[in-house]
């Protein structure tokens, strides 16, 4: 007998369909194909072991196991559940009349119990879009998609949930992901203990909070350079306090990103806290980008989406690092290339990089700096061209001096930075409604021409910036770009000279030989 069961495997952030073929009929063996890694091939022993425990037979004839499409790579133990089904279903031990209805993933254990898979969100959008009734997951994992509308999202706990749903003969209501919801509590994808510091406890540096309030305004990458103690990384952490909640689809497409890579939201429903990313300096290229032999996982940027990738001691990384993320801040997204797969992950981040001056960290500052010249250049020379031409703010940060320290005198809060934050927020999500971008950052040429109309007063001034300070193509569009954030925190229509010029403010490397 023949029995088809509708599974899933993830690709980057999208789920394609994967059916279960169990055939039992006369012979000997257990045979596995469909190209299954090795987690697959260990699921029939947990699958035989599971269902002799639940007092399921085993049936003494041959049975076939097809993963298709058979050319394409499986991994994950996701494919336990169904294959168990398949074997019941198959050897006629349980009549599953709702088999067909419903898309099946989940891991088995010795005692028949359920546990959680990754990529349960992408699994649900498939479900909806190929029109089935419903998904039957493990419970944690079913958790993370119960604001799917249209489908029926079951959170199941043993493979008896499994059978109760699908023999029909039941009212099973109480096992919807919906109804099995913990009490609801704000969420963190970073961890609980995630540390978001308030502008007020930042002590002066004013000028750079203006320009972490123009980069959190319109989603733009700054580098803060500065000796230590000036309070880089303070910043840098109070930024994430600044930014506005994710929209909806901003949500959905962070959700997905963390559920594939295993660390949805537990608590249930979609992640509404915009990522904070901070990896040491000593992570590889693989931890950054994503990576893996068969399951290419997402990498910290992609981890980042919609959210801050925050790089501290960012001259401290080697070069080769942190070149790679060149394309990525180019293009908001990251291609992971092996010998048998390509995978695509988005990567719309803004990137928050600070760095000490010098090895010693205190050149600028008067005589302190013991560094000779070919040490400064030596560790400088890490912000290359190409990188810094895809920074949009860059801002020197003296020591705070001492009667502001001893005076302590607070600046105005977090609250009343982010509420001018959002203002200029609302105004690009009207701006980009049709675009499928959400902030000024993420403007291509097409949009900048369109979005970003200069007067004959702002071109003639942006030709003077551009001569005086030998700026590339990009680096010119970078400030049109800043220069729009600036008027929309103004509340301005128009991109006017004053908007340019503290705009070309911000680009300080690129007009003056910092090695000197």
């Amino acid at each position: 007998m023949l029995i088809n069961i509708r599974s899933a495997k993830c690709i980057g952030i999208e789920a394609v369909p994967v059916t279960v073929e169990i055939n039992v009929s006369t012979g000997i063996g257990l045979h596995l194909v469909g190209l299954a890694d090795v987690a697959v091939k260990e699921s029939l022993l947990r699958t035989i072991t599971a269902l002799q425990s639940m007092n399921f037979r085993i049936p003494g004839k041959k049975i076939v196991i097809n993963l298709a499409p058979a050319d394409m790579h499986k991994q994950g133990s996701g494919y336990d559940v169904p294959i168990a089904l398949g074997i019941i279903a198959a050897s006629g031990q349980r009549d599953l009349p709702l088999l067909q209805d419903y898309m099946i993933m989940g891991e088995l254990g010795l005692d028949g119990g359920i546990r959680p898979v990754p990529g349960a969100l992408p699994i649900a959008e498939l479900t909806s879009r190929t029109g089935l009734k419903g998904c039957i997951l493990p419970l944690e994992s079913a958790l993370e998609a119960v604001e799917f509308e249209g489908i029926d999202v079951y959170g199941v706990d043993n493979l008896a949930d499994v059978l109760r749903i699908l023999s029909g003969d039941e009212f099973c209501e109480d096992l919807l992901a919906l109804r099995r919801m913990p009490a609801s509590e704000a969420f963190c994808p970073d961890g609980p203990d995630r540390a978001v510091m308030d502008f007020s406890e930042i002590i002066g540096q004013e000028g750079a909070k203006r320009g972490v309030e123009i980069a959190a305004a319109g989603g733009h990458n700054v580098i803060m350079i500065g000796p230590p103690g000036s309070g880089k990384t303070s910043l840098a952490k109070a930024m994430a306090g600044i930014l506005p909640p994710m929209t909806l689809a901003e949500s959905l497409q962070t959700s997905k990103v963390y559920s594939v890579a295993g660390r949805g939201n537990p608590r249930g429903g979609l992640i509404r806290q915009r990522p904070f990313r901070a990896p040491h300096y000593s992570a590889s290229i693989a931890a950054l980008l994503g990576g893996g032999s068969d399951n290419i996982m997402p990498g910290e940027i992609s981890l980042a989406h919609n959210g801050i990738l925050m790089m501290d001691e960012f001259c401290e990384a080697p070069k080769r690092v942190l070149e790679v993320l060149r394309a990525p801040m180019e293009d908001r997204k990251v291609t992971v290339s092996r010998l048998k797969s390509k995978v695509e992950y988005p990567a719309d981040f803004m990137l928050v990089a600070a760095t000490n001056p010098c090895p010693c960290g205190y050149w600028g500052e008067g005589d302190r700096c013991r560094c000779s010249p070919s040490r400064r250049i030596s560790y400088l020379s890490k912000l290359s061209g190409p990188i810094m031409d895809r920074i949009d703010i860059q801002l020197w940060m003296s020591p705070v001096s001492p009667r502001m320290l001893v005076e302590k005198s607070k600046s105005e809060s977090s609250t009343a930075v982010a509420a001018r934050v959002m203002k200029a927020r609302d105004i690009q999500k009207k701006r980009f409604k049709d675009e499928g971008i959400f902030c000024n950052a993420s403007m291509n040429s097409s949009q900048i021409d369109k979005f970003c109309p200069l007067s004959q007063e702002c071109t003639q001034l942006l030709e003077k910036i551009i001569d005086r300070m030998g700026l590339s193509a990009r680096a010119c569009t970078r400030i049109v770009k800043l220069a729009r954030t600036i008027a929309d925190l103004e509340g301005e229509e128009d991109i006017k000279p004053e908007h340019l010029s503290e705009a070309a403010g911000y680009r300080f490397l690129d007009k003056a030989d910092i090695f000197d």
